[in-house]
């Protein structure tokens, strides 16, 4: 049958064979098709039956396709969010899930998880890989019905006389008792504020979702009803209690703002003003996600996303080709004070990455993409936004760091770790908190890794997770404190040092005496490796050299004393960029320098030969010192000339050390006579006042 909202009147769509008895039904999801309607996606819903069968039928009622599913009744079946898959639950059990006949099956299109329930009085959480995420204990009767809530945060869990709230991972938020009989099915509104159950003794029952409580620092925000927040400030005890118009929808309180939204409207607190809130009016009731930064916070509802400043106004709408805005979620998106991300849903490889002020995609144009699929994004909340990075969990739970904004470059995708469950970035410093098998890791400088990859483990803290029960999730990490949320739903929290931070705030303002300082009083090998790194990225050549001598690397604490001895401000910057790692970088800092023989001398250092010479031939320069240092090269190695360019090049060379020598000094020397060179690195550069000489490295 189907009934019409607006008179009220019910008609027939079919008559089913007399063998077909219905157990569930479920339409085709209407993204899917574009939209709803005659002309949209909602023309085909499927229909499980008793007899083993699923039918795809159309709105009209004629059956386009029956198809045998199952040894025994088809219990209940679902459409994934696209509608390319279809899940259905049978009798047989196909999918070995639960002791007794499974009842009830739901699917989420937000996080692409799966409940089911069964006779065997027990709810359960899974991936669509079919691993078990959650088991709940054994209830009184069986599980008779499940929903989730449109965001994926939570679903609701029907039984007899029972109706039960849980969260995404499992644990129980509430539970009531209503005299109802069995519930046998549960359906939320748009906006996941209220459910609805169909219950046995024949009436509906309606549930408003209460309670719902978020906090950061000194400050917890509290619904208490339909239309009423309270705020605590635990420092003094007070309370604020704020009312609304219409009900609330969606609440996130974090950088000093409460940002609520209401079935029409959008409120936003300042922390040191609750009476006079910013208001705004709302195209869509239905808001689904609230992400804050520090300037600015993202809006997603059906229609779109949206970027609003905390003064109410509009600031951007980030979009890409084939968004679906209602699915997104916060995995899949996340915002700092100049950029937005956003997964792909169509490609889950694909990262999109926009512009916060103006909504055009950055990275030249190109979208960020990924060897395997994406499960998570984050990003990094402080410092310039040319330094912006993008951390990124996959489908094999390994952690990337990767650059977000990049000038005619390659990407660069840095893996930092295996097996990663959950991460946060700091709100004040770019540290980044992850969560593993039975530990928390916590990189004080993860940056460190495009600098120096051997100073990365140094620089990261470890702790221990067995006080916090099995699986616990990382929530956030605020200033010096990481908060968890145990598997009961409790929540904890675990801090870390405040030095890390102090360090960050010194080298943010240049303070480099300060930061050594520090770390003299703190006498820890990590502080130290931070320094090294940040001082190495910052060109402060006397710091990085206290720095990695306070770890015992010895080696790197003579490269530094070299660089300090060349006189060329470009020549020093293509060494620290050599110290990093970046070759190339290197080679094209002493190109467009005009340091010919600087670039030829570092490929080679490097054993580039190929490079040294196409260089030496395409500026006409210092052929006869490649082929001299190659010669000796391979006399050292004991072995003869196999290159066809040099021996063409070497025919007609004379190779003459005291002329080679010669002319290098003479590169030296204009070096030397440089009028530009004299001029300071930064803070920490020191340049030398003795005359200059080529390093350990170079001198034939």
């Amino acid at each position: 049958m189907k009934w019409s909202l607006l008179n009220g009147e019910t008609s027939k769509v079919i008559n089913l064979p007399p063998d077909c008895f219905p157990t569930d039904m479920h339409w085709f999801p209407k993204a899917a098709g574009g939209g709803g309607g005659k002309k949209g996606g909602a023309e085909l819903f499927v229909l499980t039956s008793s007899d083993g069968k699923f039918h795809l039928i159309n709105r009209l009622g004629r059956i386009e396709k029956s198809t045998e599913a199952h040894k025994g009744a088809v219990l209940s079946g679902r459409w994934s969010y696209d509608g390319t898959a279809l899940v259905t639950a049978g009798e047989d059990g196909q999918w070995k899930a639960h002791e007794g006949v499974i009842l009830t099956v739901d699917w989420n299109a937000v996080n692409n998880l799966i409940i089911s329930g069964a006779e065997d009085c027990r709810y359960k959480v899974w991936d669509t890989f079919g691993r078990l995420l959650y088991s709940s204990s054994v209830h009184e009767y069986p599980i008779t019905s499940l929903s989730w809530t449109p965001d994926g945060e939570m679903f609701a869990v029907g039984s007899f006389n029972t109706l039960r709230l849980c969260d995404r991972c499992g644990w129980s938020y509430a539970l009531e008792k209503p005299n109802t009989g069995s519930i046998f099915n549960l359906a939320w509104s748009s906006d996941g504020t209220q459910v609805g159950g169909a219950c046995g003794n024949g009436q509906v029952i309606f549930g408003n979702v209460i309670e719902r409580r978020t906090e950061w620092k000194n400050f917890e925000a509290t619904v208490v009803g339909a239309k009423q927040i309270t705020v605590r400030n635990v420092v003094n005890d007070t309370i604020e209690k704020l009312d609304f118009r219409d009900r609330i929808i969606k609440m996130a309180l974090g950088y000093n703002h409460l940002v609520v939204t209401t079935s029409s409207q959008c409120y936003v607190y300042s922390t040191k003003n609750w009476n006079t809130p910013v208001i705004f009016e709302l195209k869509e009731g239905s808001v689904t996600l609230i992400k804050q930064a520090e300037k600015h916070f993202l809006m997603v509802d059906g229609a779109g996303a949206y970027v609003f400043s905390y003064d109410g106004r509009m600031v951007c709408s980030p979009k890409h080709q084939g968004m679906k805005a209602d699915i997104l979620n916060p995995q899949t998106v996340a915002i700092s004070n100049d950029t937005v991300a956003i997964r792909d849903k169509a490609d889950e490889k694909v990262v999109y990455v926009f512009d916060a002020q103006t909504g055009k995609s950055m990275g030249d144009g190109k979208p960020i993409r990924h060897m395997v699929e994406v499960m998570e994004i984050a990003l990094d909340q402080c410092g310039p936004a040319s330094e912006r990075k993008i951390s990124i969990i996959d489908r094999n739970r390994d952690l990337f760091l990767t650059s977000v904004r990049i000038f005619g470059m390659e990407r660069k995708s840095i893996k930092i770790a295996s097996m990663i469950h959950m991460m946060a970035w700091n709100n004040e410093t770019n540290m980044l908190a992850a969560l593993t098998d039975g530990k928390i890791f916590v990189w004080y400088y993860p940056s460190a890794v495009y600098v120096d990859k051997d100073l990365l483990p140094k620089t990261v803290f470890e702790k221990d997770t067995s006080e916090f029960g099995k699986s616990p999730q990382l929530m956030g990490f605020i200033g010096s404190h990481l908060l968890l949320r145990r598997m009961d739903g409790s929540l904890m929290s675990t801090t870390i040092a405040p030095y890390p931070a102090i360090l960050h705030g010194f080298v943010g303002d240049s303070r480099w005496e300060d930061a050594v300082r520090l770390c003299r009083f703190v006498k820890d090998d990590s502080l130290w490796a931070c320094l090294a790194a940040m001082a190495t990225y910052s060109k402060d050549l006397n710091t990085a050299e206290i720095a990695y001598a306070a770890i015992r690397e010895v080696d790197k604490v003579q490269f530094i004393s070299n660089i300090k001895d060349i006189p060329v401000k470009e020549a020093r910057n293509a060494e620290m960029a050599l110290l990093c790692g970046n070759h190339a970088d290197a080679e094209a800092l002493l190109l467009q320098a005009g340091l010919v023989f600087r670039a030829i001398m570092l490929n080679i250092q490097l054993y580039n030969w190929d490079r040294a010479l196409e260089l030496a031939v395409k500026h006409k320069t210092h052929v006869d010192t490649v082929l001299a240092f190659r010669q000796r090269h391979l006399s050292r190695m004991d072995t003869r000339e196999t290159n066809k360019r040099f021996l063409q090049h070497q025919e007609g060379v004379e190779i003459n050390w005291d002329k080679i020598t010669a002319k290098m000094e003479v590169e030296y020397q204009k070096e030397r006579e440089r009028p530009a060179m004299t001029s300071a690195m930064g803070a920490g550069d020191s340049t030398s006042n003795a005359p200059p000489r080529p390093s350990r490295r170079e001198r034939p």
